[in-house]
């Protein structure tokens, strides 16, 4: 064995990935301690929201093999919940936010008990239904505000100490929400449900042999999905002090798979690089009078041309190849 060769674990797989991914979640972290000194914070929160919102959608496409084409369901419900709380209610951020991913893990276990009972894109088509029932609801019902959404939206101040209409302090909080959720996921995905999980996907009809309740553990991971998907619709919620249409449309649940595909499926990281990639492309390129859509459908298509397996999925493949 050469100096060069890659140091492996106990089962003898290499361990030069892993400790490559824990290097960039170190550097993640601390990227985004630093930013808001030089970049304009409500852009890092956006994505951020946009970031959490792909990794819980990845939880399911990445993790279990289910394609939701109906997310953003959770996601409007969510910013909806966390709006009403923030404004009428006038409770704690952190418990509005906490009210907005209870809403939408109560959503996802009614839509998931409908729709894992179906497979493949007969699956995706159910998802994307009921969410289209529940934009229907979010449109004529005057909790929602109909086309005016829930505007003015109160930040509050955090346990009645913390004013989050400060940037920093405002940021702060989305910052220790996100991390939170990014840690949540990447325990559930390295805990032995995770690895059920990826039974599940990579050959179900074994998994059922085995002894499992596949319908069981999918419709969890559904929950647990849309619950954070929910959480990052409250949180964007109390950052934008809006909840509006724009966060329940099918539209935005094309965008989070869009995000999810350019970051890289079954990462950790893949959602946050896309989420920087189509934040970052929104935000910029908005002042063209080109149509950003279809300047950003472009550069999705040279992605997935060039990058078949996602930027994060990519650099993963070529660490393993090294190692």
């Amino acid at each position: 064995m050469t100096a060069t060769t890659a140091s492996t674990g106990p089962a003898g797989v290499s361990t030069s990935g892993e400790t490559w991914g824990r290097v960039a979640a170190a550097g993640l972290v601390i990227a985004l301690v630093i930013a808001p000194f030089g970049v304009y914070p409500v852009f890092l929160m956006k994505l951020m929201c946009f970031a959490l919102f792909a990794a819980a959608f990845n939880l399911l496409i990445g993790y279990v093999g289910l394609l939701s084409f109906g997310h953003a369901a959770f996601f409007g419900t969510g910013a909806y919940i966390s709006a009403h709380a923030a404004k009428v209610w006038h409770l704690d951020p952190l418990l509005c936010v906490v009210l907005g991913g209870i809403g939408g893990g109560a959503l996802g276990v009614l839509i998931g008990y409908l729709a894992i009972k179906r497979k493949g894109i007969y699956f995706s088509m159910i998802t994307l239904a009921l969410s289209q029932m529940v934009f229907f609801i979010a449109l004529q019902s005057p909790f929602t505000g109909g086309e005016d959404g829930i505007q003015g939206v109160p930040r509050g101040t955090l346990f009645g100490l913390i004013d989050l209409n400060r940037p920093l302090a405002m940021y702060s909080f989305v910052l220790v929400i996100f991390l939170f959720g990014m840690f949540a996921l990447w325990r559930i995905v390295n805990s032995p449900f995770g690895q059920i999980l990826k039974a599940i996907r990579e050959h179900e009809p074994r998994a059922i042999s085995l002894g499992y309740d596949v319908q069981r553990y999918k419709l969890i991971a559904f929950v647990i999905s849309a619950g954070l998907a929910g959480v990052a619709g409250g949180v964007k919620s109390l950052v934008f002090q809006l909840a509006s249409l724009t966060d329940i449309t099918w539209q935005m649940s094309g965008e989070v798979v869009l995000i999810t595909l350019l970051g890289g499926i079954g990462t950790m990281l893949g959602p946050v690089i896309g989420a920087l990639i189509v934040v970052t492309l929104e935000n910029y390129l908005a002042a063209l009078d080109f149509p950003v859509t279809v300047l950003i459908g472009g550069i999705f298509v040279a992605c997935v041309l060039l990058f078949r397996r996602g930027v994060v999925g990519e650099v993963e493949h070529a660490m393993r190849k090294r190692g």
